[in-house]
């Protein structure tokens, strides 16, 4: 790969030796190109990149502002491939570094975002299609309404449900106009259903806009809108009497319900039907009186014909799941934190969750949360990710970068207060910029990314984990982060790590960036004395074991157990008493992690403290209520201890008092004795059979000849 770098008409110092000998020596990394620093490569030196594209070669150009010119002029250029053949990838160092107070020290921090650029492109994920052919329903008042609709309708196919009187309707009728009380709206992009009742006494299929009713009306309780107001209407009734021909006006007919489907949504309400903060895709809300939000929405609308193809961007592996068991509720992290409400409970049925694709938007909240790994996030998949971490960090480092921190943002809103904030540092005095020592880490969604990658990135050289939350993220995102981040801090300060080492950074708009600007120049926290070398697995738990082990082996106060706060603990014991337990082993037969487990051989619970994701469906199932947890990381014999089994209880065998033969728990059968002891079926010898295994019952059933048999019968 060749790549490109231009020091933007000398606004940034660039040491493209440095750059160079380092990635010389980062594996699968090409120092192709760095052998010149560029100074306008958009402008007067645009040859040398066309002469690069005619080569052939793969191309990376350190400048995302002029992405677009560099693409055209690669279409321009005579010899060279398409960009369909021979793709152009960019990697901002202006903004990211180059703009900075630090910007003579981040000559380090420019070498890993190269070579985290240069690595392969992520593998091609499924997909998940919408097809719209523009039937667009706007719910609204008469005037708002009909003017959205002129707006969208010669591109679209526009229906009006009018909610109430008021303003009024064109005389030409244009488009089907409806009226009626919406009592549900569900769907996406390409398959919305709206449910209404037609309430009002006006037929507007019927009606013919001949305003007789409008005149006749004594109390004004019609309008131009072709509703009645009912709490104006007397009652006269003249109206219908106007209307006979037509027979529009009816007002003994009962309430007719009314369902139809249609693509797109424009709702104009000052409540929107949707109150979760992802709104399905297709559906557009604006509030009466915000004419430019309005303006936004008709243009968004007018472009949402045809297919359109989106990432799946979730895995869901059910065997993994510890959502429920037998109807009972155990972990519900996956469906309280979607901002979509693209994931319900299957409890009833499958025991599991469903997720629809077509509303997930692709934050990944469900997977940072998800403890056991059921949920995992595919755009990109965490190995690659991970690679791309260790890519980072690793170059960081072989550049002689010290104490780096991992700045995680979104590719959208995130990408754009950090580019705000180096053109702040640019000209501005008081503005710092970003570090030299802060790398970022571009992702589709910021809560995509979780405990399991921020532990391994700190086990791999990381100082610090930071997360720049905009106006993108929800509140319940802000609330699941920081709980994630409270169990990270707890293993590490556990461990003895000095320092805080996970931060949540705020920056809304534009006006946040000098808070944001002070709050990122912070002291680093202690890493690892030796990075690890380990790969992010696919498999969440894997990848936090790996973690958990090269941190507890490098850390510089090694202890046996570490307290974790409750609120989103991915880890812990289950606490017995065994005073109450029954040895009944309900809650093995709950446990959908195999944490759980009995003994063929004796009366035995056991206990794999590592399988354990603290779900709470044992403690749930437990009918003596004899179970608790006990969040905690357990790190006895060098975390060799909790990935053994271990028994929580044991029980002496009862052995049938006729035959001799250990079936059930002494204390089992002494508490089903004693529940059933003041029962009329339960008396006498059949009180004593009880205490008997299942063969012997039998036998001593038919040797009675006192007892009653179905065949005596």
């Amino acid at each position: 790969m060749k790549t490109l770098i231009c020091d933007c008409n000398r606004s940034m110092p660039l040491d493209a030796k440095a750059i160079r000998e380092t990635l010389a020596t980062t594996p699968g990394a090409s120092a192709d190109g760095l052998d010149t620093v560029h100074t306008l490569l958009c402008r007067r030196e645009a040859g040398a990149f066309q002469r690069a594209a005619k080569s052939g070669d793969e191309l990376l150009v350190a400048c995302t502002q002029e992405s677009r010119l560099f693409l055209e002029l690669n279409e321009q250029t005579e010899g060279a491939p398409s960009v369909a053949e021979r793709p152009i990838r960019f990697v901002n160092i202006r903004e990211a570094g180059g703009w900075s107070r630090d910007a003579k020290q981040a000559t380090p921090k420019l070498a890993a975002l190269i070579a985290a650029a240069q690595l392969p492109d992520p593998d091609p994920v499924a997909t998940v299609s919408y097809r719209s052919g523009g039937r667009v329903l706007v719910i609204g008042d008469a005037d708002t309404a009909e003017r959205a609709a002129a707006l969208l309708g010669d591109k679209l196919d526009v229906s009006v449900l009018l909610e109430r009187a008021g303003g009024a309707l064109p005389q030409a009728r244009e488009h089907p106009v409806y009226s009626g009380r919406l009592t549900r709206l569900a769907g996406w992009l390409g398959a919305f259903t709206a449910e209404w009742d037609a309430t009002n006494p006006i037929d507007l299929d019927l009606c013919t806009r001949c305003n007789a009713c409008i005149a006749a009306c004594p109390e004004d309780a019609i309008d131009f809108s072709y509703q009645v107001d009912l709490a104006r209407c007397k009652s006269h009734r003249v109206c219908v009497k106007v209307c006979d021909a037509a027979g529009a006006i009816d007002f003994t007919r009962e309430p007719q319900p009314v369902s139809e489907t249609f693509d797109l949504v424009l709702d104009l309400r000052r409540e929107p039907a949707f109150t979760q903060h992802q709104p399905p895709q297709g559906y557009v809300h604006v509030r009466p009186g915000d004419e430019r939000a309005l303006f936004d929405a008709v243009l968004t609308l007018r472009e949402l014909t045809g297919t359109f193809d989106k990432p799946k961007f979730f895995h869901y592996k059910p065997k993994l799941c510890a959502h429920s068991r037998n109807e009972k509720l155990g972990c519900n992290a996956c469906v309280e934190v979607c901002s979509a409400s693209a994931i319900a409970s299957e409890r009833e049925t499958s025991g599991g969750i469903r997720v629809e694709p077509h509303l997930c938007v692709g934050c990944g909240a469900c997977t940072t949360v998800c403890p056991s790994g059921a949920l995992a996030y595919g755009y990109p998949d965490a190995p690659t990710l991970g690679k791309r971490v260790r890519t980072l960090i690793g170059t960081y480092r072989r550049a002689g970068g010290r104490d780096a921190m991992l700045l995680v943002h979104s590719q959208d809103a995130g990408a754009k207060r950090l580019a705000a904030l180096g053109r702040a540092a640019r000209i501005d005095p008081a503005i710092h910029g970003l570090p030299a020592r802060v790398l970022p880490l571009e992702v589709w969604h910021t809560a995509s990314v979780g405990i399991d990658l921020w532990l391994a990135a700190i086990a791999c050289g990381a100082s610090e984990i930071g997360v720049l939350l905009t106006d993108e993220e929800a509140p319940q995102y802000r609330e699941a982060l920081a709980a994630q981040m409270a169990q990270a801090q707890a293993i590490l300060s556990g461990l003895g790590y000095a320092g805080t080492h996970l931060h949540l950074f705020e920056a809304r708009d534009d006006r946040d960036l000098a808070a944001l600007d002070a709050a990122l120049r912070l002291p680093p926290a202690q890493g690892v004395r030796q990075p690890a070398a380990f790969a992010v697995q696919a498999d969440k738990r894997a990848t936090l074991d790996l973690a958990l082990d090269h941190l507890l082996a490098q850390a510089p106060k090694p202890v046996d157990e570490i307290a974790l706060p409750k609120a989103g603990a991915p880890f812990g014991t289950v606490v017995v008493d065994t005073g109450k337990c029954t040895m009944c082993l309900s809650c093995v037969g709950a446990c959908p992690e195999a944490a759980l487990a009995d003994n063929p051989e004796a009366p035995q619970l056991r206990f794999v403290e590592k399988n354990c994701v603290q779900c709470g469906l044992c403690e749930r199932t437990c009918p003596e209520r004899a179970i608790t947890l006990q969040p905690r990381l357990w790190l006895a014999d060098g975390g060799k201890a909790r990935k053994q089994m271990r028994v929580l209880h044991e029980a002496q065998p009862w052995r049938c008092i006729r035959c001799g033969k250990p079936f059930g728990t002494v204390q089992a059968i002494e508490a089903m004795v004693a529940k059933l002891a003041g029962h009329a079926m339960f008396q006498g010898a059949a009180a004593e059979r009880l205490k008997m295994c299942a063969d012997c019952r039998v036998v001593d059933i038919f040797s009675d000849p006192n007892e009653v048999r179905i065949t005596d019968l």
